[in-house]
């Protein structure tokens, strides 16, 4: 009988390290290569820093109770740069406390004077509501004062509401007719411009009136 042939180690199968490695129980095995990214992280955009460089001023002034200045500088950063979704949540949450805590230390209005002059702010802010509040309060002070009356036209005409804003306008020529000329020119009567009954009150004869009160121009700060 043939006795059987061992196979040679030049006949044996080459094995390489790292699959013998792993034949084997309890061998390390050689670290995976590292597989690129998909997707590379996204740039900061170049207006991220002004926009935080903004917000943390904002920040600061709210910090010294300066709360005019604090919401304006947020404000200029929702503004600004629209793009910072991240960054306008934070910012908002940060205006809505300087804007209660403006109203909680703005005192109110007590005089014609200061009613007049606080109605003249809100109109210019686009704040009609509050505007035609303090102006009825003016006038059942005094029903003839011509400045509340002029601003209550602007307001209920900033508003759309041109029945009461040309019956305002009306008393207030009746009591001073230097308003006239004023509602002529004025751009804040302008959406008035079509209607009959403001055409009709602008072309009315003037009254005599001995207590003329010099009209106010109601944005005054434009």
């Amino acid at each position: 009988m043939a006795k059987e042939r061992r196979p040679t180690k030049s006949a044996k199968a080459k094995v390489s390290p790292l699959v013998a490695s792993r034949a084997r129980p309890g061998a390390r095995t050689a670290p995976e290569p590292a597989q690129p990214s998909s997707a590379a992280p996204e740039p900061r955009r170049s207006t991220y820093v002004e926009a935080v460089a903004l917000y943390e001023r904002g920040l600061e002034a709210l910090q010294r109770h300066d709360y005019q200045d604090a919401s304006e500088r947020f404000e200029s950063v929702l503004r600004q740069y629209p793009e910072e979704k991240e960054l306008h949540e934070r910012v908002r949450l940060y205006l809505n406390i300087c804007q209660r805590q403006a109203t909680r230390h703005k005192p109110e209005p007590r005089t014609v004077e200061e009613r007049l002059f606080a109605s003249t702010i809100a109109i210019n802010g686009g704040r009609y509501d509050e505007a035609i509040s303090q102006l009825h309060l003016v006038r059942d002070e005094d029903p003839d004062n011509d400045h509340a009356l002029y601003m209550l036209a602007v307001a209920h005409a900033q508003r759309g509401e041109p029945a009461e804003a040309v019956a305002h306008l009306e008393r207030a020529i009746a009591v001073n007719s230097e308003n006239r000329a004023l509602a002529r020119t004025d751009p804040d009567l302008d959406s008035l411009r079509s209607d009959d009954s403001f055409r009709a009150v602008l072309e009315a004869p003037a009254a005599n009136r001995s207590d003329r009160r010099r009209p106010i121009k109601t944005r005054s700060a434009r």
